[in-house]
């Protein structure tokens, strides 16, 4: 089976024909920057019959129940008191929807016209259409994403437009209309700092109708809102870059030696998104940083268990898919999902023979099957089996593949740096190259043209 999911034909809302997950790394990577270059309250009444038939042995936790009151939550200064073999135990919930999902991808899939997600990116310098937006007219820039404030001498990255496959067009960015489907309403970005880019790059993408004085941005927070008077709309994103409740929730002081997860509950940052009208969701690239520890609800403070880190991901869709399942209406509530977003660390993979990474890359890849070490396969399968259970509950936004092609979008040495480089490494910039977050504009605002598609 091809390795490229664009190439399937999709539809959305549709979570079966689109596979993955977005990815995932620090809020501000301010001091968790170095370890990541280093990797490269419903319940539903479970029986066991509904249930994935695995071991016999297996034993399955009802997610999302109310916490014990004496249980604590988890937070940067919780420790494991003791570490168990794991346990085996896995979450285990039904959709109400059950057997519904197969039948509305198929049919989906029978009123399929075009797939946005397979093309090829087109460079497009004429000043009315890209960039989308300028970078020194956002306010709310961050240095992180900041590249041309930061430097970087070439501006073509900022140029390229997506061009779905004929006979298909991805719908033209439209501020006004945008913001007009955002009136009354919330609209929630929810994950890593992958996630918090795109939400950045949608702001820079409003905020430029709205008169000063109608605007506002609250500090940074584990929930940062923008918010439009005029509309009477906001625009937010919430920090949670495992989904579930971990002791990595802060924003900033988020670099810990032991990473530590509540599998079985979403409950913590799910009762600051339950009222959001439209919902962006992402994980991936947090999971990929080595083992984690797991205390489950049911366990007493600070005896944990060890899992590897595709084993903890699934436990978290898996919590977050229960709360999805039993607290979204798809009539009033949207909810979409952002596939991994892709790194590049090894130029060996697209240019065999070098040993770069994306630094002084500038124009993207051109072979329409490449397909790099950043984005697992397997991964990508079990988020499109939860996801398929979910049905028309949650959109998938397959940002993927046509990230993939894009070695040229990164900051790579292009933005501030909070930890002082030393000579050695200045003298080699490919060694502490940002080959993982998104120069804005660029990428970003292209996930933004897609969900704008959708919407």
């Amino acid at each position: 089976m091809s390795q490229r999911w664009s190439r399937k034909k999709s539809r959305l809302p549709l979570a079966g024909l689109l596979f993955m997950l977005a990815l995932a790394v620090t809020f501000m990577v301010l001091y968790n920057e170095r370890s990541i270059q280093q990797i490269h309250l419903h319940h539903n009444t479970i029986r066991e019959q509904d249930l994935p038939q695995t071991s016999t042995f297996t034993s399955f936790v009802h997610p999302n129940l109310p916490p014990p009151n004496n249980l604590e939550v988890l937070d940067r200064y919780s420790r494991c008191n003791s570490t168990n073999e794991y346990s085996g135990k896995k979450i285990g919930w039904v959709d109400h929807m059950s057997g519904q999902g197969s039948d509305f991808v198929a049919a989906a899939a029978k009123e399929e016209i075009c797939d946005v997600f397979s093309g090829k990116w087109v460079f497009d310098n004429s000043s009315s259409s890209y960039p989308l937006h300028k970078e020194s007219d956002c306010p709310y820039m961050s240095d992180q994403l900041a590249c041309q404030k930061h430097g970087r001498p070439d501006l073509e990255y900022q140029h390229w437009r997506w061009q779905p496959h004929p006979p298909c067009n991805l719908k033209r960015w439209n501020v006004t209309e945008m913001w007009e489907m955002l009136r009354g309403k919330r609209l929630m970005f929810v994950g890593d700092s992958l996630n918090r880019g795109q939400w950045i790059s949608m702001v820079c993408l409003l905020q430029s109708v709205i008169p000063r004085d109608k605007q506002s941005m609250s500090p940074n927070a584990h929930l940062t809102i923008f918010r439009a008077e005029d509309y009477n709309a906001t625009v937010e994103f919430l920090w949670a870059p495992l989904l579930v409740e971990s002791n990595s929730d802060d924003p900033v002081n988020h670099r810990l030696d032991e990473r530590i997860i509540r599998p079985d509950s979403v409950l913590k940052h799910a009762s600051k998104w339950q009222h959001a009208d439209i919902l962006i969701f992402n994980t991936y690239l947090w999971w990929r940083q080595g083992p984690v520890k797991i205390q489950w609800s049911s366990e007493e403070k600070g005896s944990c268990e060890e899992v590897n880190g595709a084993e903890g991901m699934e436990m978290a869709m898996n919590a977050w898919a229960h709360w999805i399942s039993n607290n979204v209406d798809p009539n009033t509530k949207r909810v979409f999902f952002v596939t991994m977003s892709p790194t590049h660390q090894w130029s060996r993979e697209w240019n065999p023979g070098s040993e770069g990474n994306c630094y002084g890359e500038k124009k993207p890849i051109e072979e329409e099957t490449y397909w790099g070490s950043g984005s697992d396969i397997p991964t990508m399968r079990m988020v499109e089996r939860v996801l398929r259970g979910l049905g028309p509950k949650v959109s998938v936004i397959n940002i993927t593949q046509l990230s993939e092609y894009r070695k040229d979008g990164h900051p790579s040495v292009y933005r501030k740096f909070w930890e002082p480089l030393n000579d050695d490494r200045l003298k080699n910039p490919a060694s502490y190259s940002d080959c993982i977050h998104w120069c804005v504009p660029g990428v970003p605002d292209v996930w933004n043209q897609l969900l704008f598609h959708f919407l």
